[in-house]
């Protein structure tokens, strides 16, 4: 498996990563056109200081995250998602995707990473918690935080402490 950096060509696969997940293991009534950020990801992700990764195993993408440059050395990691059967420690898919992610913030300059997810994804909570990842109250969150409509859990990791 290998950590690259997002290709336009890989807009379909990234889609049949995510909302699988998001439809059929959480129960979100959500589609690509409910996400507009998916469908111009160089231009939302990879600009400034913010990036977006995919996970290939395989000539398959099987995860996925971004990293959204919010300004004043802040960002968002949003869209992380891997797929079902490359979960867990065996394939370390979900670590390897943050560390990238989080190697490049520091690299980049950004100061501390903030994320929101949904109260369901326990499993998740648990990583980010494992991986310094603080949980923040919504009303400490920077103005610039790109809250979702699923947001209802906020963390912060903060790099330059």
């Amino acid at each position: 498996m290998q950590i690259r950096r997002f290709e336009p060509r890989d807009f379909g696969a990234v889609v049949n990563v995510i909302l699988p997940i998001q439809r059929d293991e959480f129960g979100f009534d959500v589609t690509v056109d409910d996400q507009p950020d998916l469908r111009i990801i160089p231009e939302f992700y990879q600009r400034d200081l913010g990036e977006f990764w995919v996970a290939e195993a395989d000539g398959r993408i099987v995860g996925t995250i971004g990293l959204v440059d919010i300004g004043a050395g802040l960002a968002a990691l949003r869209k992380m998602f891997v797929a079902a059967e490359w979960r867990g420690h065996e394939h370390g898919t979900a670590a390897k995707l943050l560390g990238v992610l989080l190697a490049t913030a520091r690299e980049r300059g950004i100061r501390a990473v903030y994320l929101g997810t949904t109260d369901r994804f326990l499993a998740a909570h648990r990583f980010y918690e494992k991986n310094g990842f603080a949980e923040v109250a919504r009303s400490d969150l920077p103005a610039s935080f790109p809250v979702v409509f699923v947001d209802t859990k906020f963390y912060v990791h903060r790099l330059d402490a």
